[in-house]
């Protein structure tokens, strides 16, 4: 599992234009059983996605196609982790 922490780079209007492109791409990833969780970082900054992946390899593929990552409006850190413990 990993945790992506995305940091924006751009102004949030550049941010903002890319949004729905952005949701859309959560979307399908959802449907495919990659993403688990996502959401805005508070303030406003950039976001964190919890995603399942086999490897590291195959989610950077998977970021590759993010709207904020294809304009460069985003840095990406992942963090991977193995879940020993969760809530029932």
């Amino acid at each position: 599992m990993f945790i992506v922490s995305i940091t924006y780079i751009s102004e949030m209007s550049q941010i903002d234009k890319y949004l729905d492109a952005h949701i859309e791409y959560l979307d399908r990833n959802y449907e495919r059983g990659v993403f688990i969780a996502s959401g805005r970082k508070v303030p406003r900054s950039g976001g964190i996605i919890l995603a399942k992946a086999r490897n590291r390899s195959e989610l950077e593929e998977t970021l590759n196609d993010d709207p904020f990552k294809i304009h460069n409006l985003a840095d990406y850190e992942l963090t991977e982790f193995v879940p020993t413990k969760a809530a029932t």
